[in-house]
């Protein structure tokens, strides 16, 4: 069987960790599963069976660009695959995209949130197209978010239009493809060529409703993400499980695809 891979992961450095995760917790009125740490997160891959996992990190300011790419080198490691992050207000935003590359780093988290953009404004569309020029992974946080007001700015809309622009753009739309816009995604998004992720969303979804969503899509573009630590990667596999999709496509999903989209990452 292929190796599990959880596309969809995050962590701190232990002293950030200490601190981001309770002030997470009380924005988003969640609790968190872990604590944030990457030795919990690789613990809860060992009870989960889970090979690999990306972790997500996020620049919430222009200027945290280095100390995260720094993180991620040292964390890099046979289990744990690093996608750093910049900030778009970033006067050098460009060359951060190209230093990510060059520091052999195979994609990118960004959050419209947390970063103050809206998906499909102007400003966006030339780091978008840095981005799929460097070959790199786009992992963008979309549908709305737990610990913000609704606001539309990552809706399944702007998504499509993203895709239809810079098509050459390897994006992955976290959430099922847009969090708790899940009737837009089954109209504007599933069964397009768009890689969509599975965190944090089966649980809010009738199981009945996320086997239909996962069945109208192309079966080489669903990967397995989690969210960690905010569910439980154990759950996640069970609620995957318990589609019902067969084991065929189960195995695509679970590390089949990511280890096609990550290459040569997935193999380190």
């Amino acid at each position: 069987m292929t190796p599990i891979i959880d596309f969809h992961a995050h962590a701190f450095p232990d002293q950030v960790a200490a601190r981001a995760i309770p002030a997470l917790e009380a924005a988003g009125k969640v609790t968190a599963n872990l604590d944030g740490r990457i030795d919990s997160l690789l613990a809860s891959m060992d009870t989960a069976g889970i090979a690999k996992s990306v972790i997500c990190s996020i620049a919430t300011r222009p200027e945290q660009f280095a100390s995260i790419l720094s993180w991620s080198r040292d964390i890099r490691s046979e289990r744990i695959i690093p996608f750093p992050s910049f900030h778009p207000d970033a006067p050098d935003a460009l060359a951060q995209i190209g230093a990510i590359r060059e520091a052999g780093f195979s994609g990118i988290k960004m959050h419209p949130y947390y970063q103050n953009f809206v998906l499909n404004e102007e400003r966006m569309w030339v780091l978008y197209e840095k981005i799929a020029a460097e070959g790199l992974i786009l992992v963008m946080h979309t549908g709305f978010d737990i610990g913000f007001p609704r606001e539309r700015i990552a809706d399944p809309r702007m998504v499509a239009a993203v895709v239809n622009r810079v098509p050459e753009l390897k994006f992955v739309a976290t959430h099922f493809g847009s969090w708790d816009l899940w009737d837009e995604v089954e109209e504007l998004l599933l069964g397009r060529e768009v890689y969509v992720d599975l965190s944090y969303a089966l649980h809010l979804l009738p199981q009945a409703k996320a086997r239909e969503m996962a069945l109208a899509h192309p079966e080489e573009y669903l990967l397995f993400g989690t969210d960690s630590p905010w569910a439980d990667q154990q759950e996640v596999l069970a609620q995957i499980s318990a589609l019902g999709l067969g084991a065929e496509l189960e195995e695509k999903i679970l590390g089949g695809n990511a280890a096609r989209l990550l290459g040569g990452a997935a193999q380190a």
